[in-house]
């Protein structure tokens, strides 16, 4: 019986160590693959994410709308994109999908969304401040997002209202030859799209998101209901996902990627996004992020009051009630302060 044991344990000692290490826990993760994806391509391939146990499954999706039906239903663990009316309508029939850290903001000096009106307008003199927007013809991605509100309150802030001028749906690859064709007169633009339109000479930047309504929140990471259940891996995603955010952060520098980490995480937007020149990435205005993953609540808010009012929402919503931040805090505490 001695020896029979003996024997067991020595075969046991002839397995490789990873026979004996936990499996890592699989997440399905929804993205767009954007450019404002910066903080989870990092986290994925520094390795930040196999750090700890998490196997990345993800799916890109076309638009945030897109992922909505499939983490209500408990398809997707983990969502990445714009808050919007689509979003806070589904969030009001129950699907348990809660906001948990952000993704993009337009901090001071970065911001990935950008005014730009046509050339020949502002050489015209046609365009000369933002007053002129009334009775232009403006492209958009479509209503009731974070897009259109930055619109709005560059409207307010000239005096006029969202009715002064009028706006044409279009994704945002289309601007450019909308732009070229003069179909439009100036759109609302992320990048690299607008820095894009700007050295081919067929718009002028105007306005930035980060001064139109500074701080404001652009994009988040949600949580379906089932992963959320998972506290453990949940807050282990989040220790990741901030690794990557404060490893991007460590790359801006002057409103450019020119920090510390600029090169690293040029090449990482090149391998994981379809801009593939990095000179490309070299020139665009990269977007903000929090270093704690802290949510700005009151921007979300006044973006979800202003779709009510458009009608673009089915009932009013109190976004304090569908955020949950304790996910991102516990993992900002363990990581410690950002330096």
């Amino acid at each position: 019986m001695i020896r029979r044991l003996l024997i067991s344990l020595g075969a046991l000692a002839l397995l490789p160590l990873s026979a004996f290490a936990q499996a890592p826990d699989p997440v399905r993760l929804g993205w767009l693959a954007s450019l404002t994806d910066a903080a989870l391509f990092i986290a994925i391939k520094k390795g930040y994410f196999r750090d700890e146990r998490i196997e990345i499954a993800s799916t890109e999706f076309r638009s945030g709308a897109n992922m909505v039906l499939p983490l209500g239903k408990g398809d997707l663990d983990v969502a990445a994109g714009s808050p919007s009316a689509g979003l806070y309508n589904a969030i009001s029939r129950d699907l348990g999908i809660k906001i948990v850290a952000d993704k993009t903001r337009s901090s001071p000096g970065y911001s990935g969304s950008h005014m730009i009106i046509r050339k020949d307008l502002v050489d015209s003199g046609r365009f000369r401040t933002l007053a002129d927007l009334k009775g232009l013809r403006m492209a958009l991605n479509g209503p009731g997002n974070s897009n259109t509100a930055t619109v709005n309150y560059a409207l307010k802030s000239a005096g006029l209202t969202y009715d002064d001028f009028s706006f044409v749906d279009l994704n945002f690859p289309d601007h450019l030859n909308a732009l070229d064709n003069k179909s439009i007169d100036g759109s609302n633009l992320v990048e690299p799209f607008a820095s894009a339109a700007v050295a081919r000479g067929l718009a002028v930047h105007v306005a930035s998101d980060d001064r139109i309504d500074p701080e404001h929140q652009l994009a988040n990471i949600l949580y379906s209901a089932q992963f959320a259940a998972r506290r453990d891996v949940a807050v282990r995603f989040m220790r990741a996902y901030l690794r990557g955010a404060r490893f991007y952060l460590k790359a801006l520098k002057d409103s450019r990627f020119a920090g510390e980490n600029a090169d690293e995480v040029i090449a990482i937007l090149a391998e994981f996004t379809a801009v593939k020149d990095q000179a490309i990435l070299r020139r665009i205005v990269p977007s903000g992020i929090d270093a704690n993953g802290a949510v700005n609540i009151a921007s979300l808010q006044k973006d979800a009051d202003f779709y009510l009012s458009r009608g673009w929402l089915e009932k009013p919503i109190k976004i304090a009630d569908v955020v949950d931040e304790s996910f991102v805090q516990e993992a900002a505490r363990q990581l410690g302060p950002f330096r």
